[in-house]
């Protein structure tokens, strides 16, 4: 499993494990029932503290993408449709309010935002 810890990103470690792990839930890449590397060896192999891959593999068993065997290991855990959702709306309203700001920032009215997003849903 490939992940890609930036050390100048201002973003904890953990989040960034984190994060992609999510990502590659979501997009399927990773599969139901698919095993995860040890805490151990992830955080081997990617240099890290094992309580920092500890933490990240909490996160995601708290969040309901991973579960855990005592001494079997850390598995994708069976996704809920509507978590999918939830994190594809989280994610979009993340992108709107990114583009409210920068529409804020350049001068642009509120009406000339709903404009190009009601242009954009109809596929113009």
């Amino acid at each position: 499993m490939e992940i890609y810890i930036s050390n100048t990103s201002g973003v904890p470690i953990y989040a960034q494990i984190t994060e992609q792990i999510r990502a590659k839930i979501l997009s399927g890449e990773l599969k139901e029932g698919e095993m995860l590397p040890s805490i151990r060896l992830l955080a081997k192999e990617l240099r890290i503290s094992v309580i920092t891959t500890k933490r990240a593999y909490e996160d995601l068993e708290q969040a309901g993408f991973l579960y855990t065997l005592p001494g079997k290991g850390s598995f994708v855990a069976a996704q809920n449709p509507e978590i999918h959702r939830e994190e594809a709306l989280r994610q979009v309203e993340q992108h709107l309010q990114d583009a409210i700001d920068a529409a804020r920032r350049g001068g642009i009215e509120p009406e000339e935002v709903r404009e190009t997003l009601n242009v954009l849903l109809e596929g113009e």
